[in-house]
């Protein structure tokens, strides 16, 4: 055989075993499983998938942090939370929402019109926002010399001013919305000071 023809013919051959192997590959193999702890730890997948767009999809994360400097924020953990998107050619998925976990030297406030994330928290919710401030432990456990650890949740889909400059409607009831986002805030904070053993 003509030497310039050998690369071809072993490029050939394993393409031909590759897709002799995906031909008798069973379709029910069992799929890897999905992580079951989401956004660093803070979320369990089945409360991350309460909030949504109203449009449905798998869900996964994108997740990154931060450790700062001596003058930079020490504690920055941050995720979006995606679902796959059916409509986008290139398989993208869109971002649901976005939960950020910094720390701050700013003392808790409260939104107008807000609602309290419940007894034994530092935190409201409205539909499209919501936040906690974790125990007063947290901050040292977490390595950060900041007085406080804030938690933040932003729903864009729900976000009024957005909605009306669209002219379109909120795609989950605004009183749904507001008790997945209260029940999210609640296991982020349950969570994420089990993990850093830094209860009230």
């Amino acid at each position: 055989m003509d030497k310039k023809w050998l690369p071809l013919t072993i490029t050939l051959g394993v393409a031909g075993v590759a897709v002799v192997a995906a031909s008798v590959w069973p379709d029910d193999v069992e799929k890897p499983p999905l992580p079951q702890s989401l956004c660093h730890g803070a979320l369990s997948r089945e409360t991350a998938e309460l909030i949504d767009d109203g449009q449905g999809g798998e869900i996964s994360t994108d997740e990154w942090e931060s450790k700062g400097s001596t003058t930079d924020t020490a504690v920055f953990k941050a995720c979006r939370v995606l679902r796959a998107n059916p409509y986008d050619e290139n398989d993208n998925p869109r971002t649901v929402y976005k939960l950020v976990v910094e720390d701050t030297p700013s003392p808790p406030g409260r939104k107008k019109g807000s609602t309290s994330l419940g007894s034994g928290l530092v935190g409201w919710a409205l539909p499209e926002e919501a936040a906690v401030t974790l125990p007063a432990g947290c901050p040292v456990r977490m390595g950060s010399t900041a007085p406080y650890i804030r938690v933040w949740l932003d729903v864009p889909s729900q976000d009024e001013e957005n909605l009306a400059r669209l002219e379109e409607k909120r795609p989950v009831d605004a009183d749904i919305a507001l008790r997945n986002n209260v029940t999210v805030m609640r296991e982020v904070a349950a969570r994420l000071t089990k993990r850093y053993d830094c209860a009230a």
